[in-house]
């Protein structure tokens, strides 16, 4: 590296610890699970939630149903429109539905099953397009021009509150959360639409859901398993496991990715189910 990329180098990094910042979006009951006697207190900072999770009540567990993920009232009356609320819903959905189906057979929604799995987003908070256009802008420029890309400006970010839970066929909740988190700066890039962080938030989420199904209590830090075969295929937009997936869509695969890193609207990629989900806006 030359003596000048270096000085840039030098420049930039403080600059970068300057421009990290994330949206805090605080917890959000909707009144929608069974219970909340059994959550936990709420932990976390970045990630909050609180969770119930009866290890003993899931053993048992064989066959799951997802119903497809709602909004609250003041949840939808945030986005516009329901294209992109139907976004954000299946990209939860469909998280979820892959990620169980490592452990589950997953079921089409409305057939009998061990488990019924039902999610809630009860808030967003919408992405600043024009704020996402300028910050992907200067992001692609700096990596042109320094050997250290500058990451997302701070501004205009969005987030997420979610709750879901599992039930088993007499109504007994055996698992529960209460969720929320905001895009930062530095690990969500932006993408031109509303919904550009809560797309990517959502499916975040999903996972989360489905390591507390799956694991039988509260995940703890990052996941550092490798990816299943299937899991991979269907992130890839192959084929999921189970048909039942195939109603929340496809991933976008490698052309999600590429759209990701240049901040284009995840509608241009993503795979919508060929019969779209029922998408409730209030509750």
């Amino acid at each position: 590296m030359s003596r000048h990329r270096r000085g840039l180098a030098w420049l930039v990094l403080p600059t970068l610890a300057l421009l990290a910042g994330c949206t805090s979006v605080p917890l959000k009951e909707g009144g929608t699970l069974t219970s909340y006697s059994q959550l936990s207190p709420s932990k976390g900072k970045f990630t909050k939630s609180r969770t119930f999770v009866d290890a003993q009540g899931l053993a048992g567990v064989r066959t799951v149903s997802i119903v497809p993920t709602t909004f609250s009232f003041d949840a939808a009356s945030r986005i516009k429109t329901p294209q992109d609320r139907a976004l954000v819903s299946n990209a939860l959905d469909r998280a979820v539905c892959v990620s169980l189906s490592d452990k589950y057979q997953i079921v089409p929604t409305g057939q009998p099953a061990d488990m019924i799995v039902r999610t809630v987003v009860t808030d967003i908070v919408a992405t600043n397009k024009t704020m996402a256009g300028v910050s992907t802008a200067v992001s692609l420029g700096s990596s042109l021009a320094l050997p250290v890309g500058i990451p997302r400006l701070p501004v205009g970010l969005g987030g997420l509150a979610v709750e879901a839970e599992a039930v088993d066929v007499g109504g007994t909740q055996r698992a529960a959360v209460v969720w929320s988190k905001g895009a930062n700066s530095i690990t969500n890039n932006a993408r031109v639409s509303e919904v550009g962080d809560a797309y990517s938030l959502a499916a975040n989420f999903g996972k989360y859901f489905s390591r507390m199904l799956v694991s039988g209590k509260e995940p703890k830090g990052l996941d550092l398993s490798l990816p299943s075969g299937q899991r991979l295929n269907s992130a890839l937009g192959g084929k999921p496991k189970y048909a039942a997936c195939d109603a929340f869509g496809r991933s976008p695969g490698l052309a999600g990715i590429v759209a990701d890193k240049v901040g284009a609207p995840p509608q241009w990629t993503d795979k919508q189910p060929k019969i779209p989900t029922q998408q409730a806006s209030t509750l």
